[in-house]
């Protein structure tokens, strides 16, 4: 995966600073990384912590910065918040390539692939970042950045093993990776807003349609 792992959340604050035009390129330079080791350290955190509420001084302390350069880089902790949940998600995500390369046949990715992603260890924060998403328009064009980078990773990885495997969908990739991925979050904002059952309980591999030739049905 060659896009970038994390989306710059542009606040008011930000956009004054840029506005002015009064940063040096070594100033940039450092900005950049600060964001970054904030995204990468509260990542850590969530998953090191998975449930438990993580606080700006603890991400600041973390991070090595001082906890006003959450707000300052990001506009609030739960922006913050979000973009560490998508960052262990593409991380995650990288894990679930390599499970599927490893795959024999369609119907063992197919299988495999989706009892990997509903283990993965991002998925509570990555649901909390949807939740936030709703609950938060400003957060909503956030989320949808990140979705959308999910979206075009997924789609680019599956259309290169597809090629190499001769592999085919029943649908356009576009639909399928966003369908996949659709219903497996979906599952997991079920769960933790209460449904009953679990995410063991859905069959995410029927929501894959790739099979090994064109006459092959998605259960072979």
């Amino acid at each position: 995966m060659n896009e970038p792992c994390c989306i710059t959340y542009n606040s008011g604050v930000e956009k004054k600073r840029t506005e002015a035009g009064s940063t040096s390129p070594r100033s940039r330079d450092r900005g950049r990384a600060t964001r970054r080791r904030l995204i990468e350290e509260t990542a850590r955190l969530c998953k090191e912590r998975p449930g438990a509420e993580v606080s700006v001084a603890e991400i600041a302390n973390a991070a090595g910065v001082f906890p006003n350069q959450v707000t300052y880089h990001f506009g609030s902790k739960d922006s913050l918040l979000v973009h560490a949940a998508f960052l262990g998600l593409l991380h995650d995500a990288r894990r679930i390539e390599r499970i599927g390369r490893q795959a024999p046949d369609a119907a063992a990715f197919r299988r495999n692939v989706a009892r990997a992603v509903l283990a993965m260890p991002s998925l509570p924060s990555v649901a909390r970042a949807l939740a936030a998403g709703i609950s938060k328009p400003e957060l909503a064009p956030v989320v949808d950045r990140h979705l959308q980078l999910l979206f075009r990773q997924s789609e680019r990885f599956v259309s290169q093993l597809t090629d190499r495997r001769g592999w085919r969908t029943r649908r356009p990739l576009s639909v399928e990776t966003r369908t996949f991925w659709s219903t497996a979050l979906g599952a997991v904002l079920l769960v933790r807003a209460g449904a009953h059952g679990t995410v063991a309980d859905l069959d995410l591999a029927g929501a894959l349609t790739i099979h090994d030739d064109s006459a092959a049905g998605p259960s072979d």
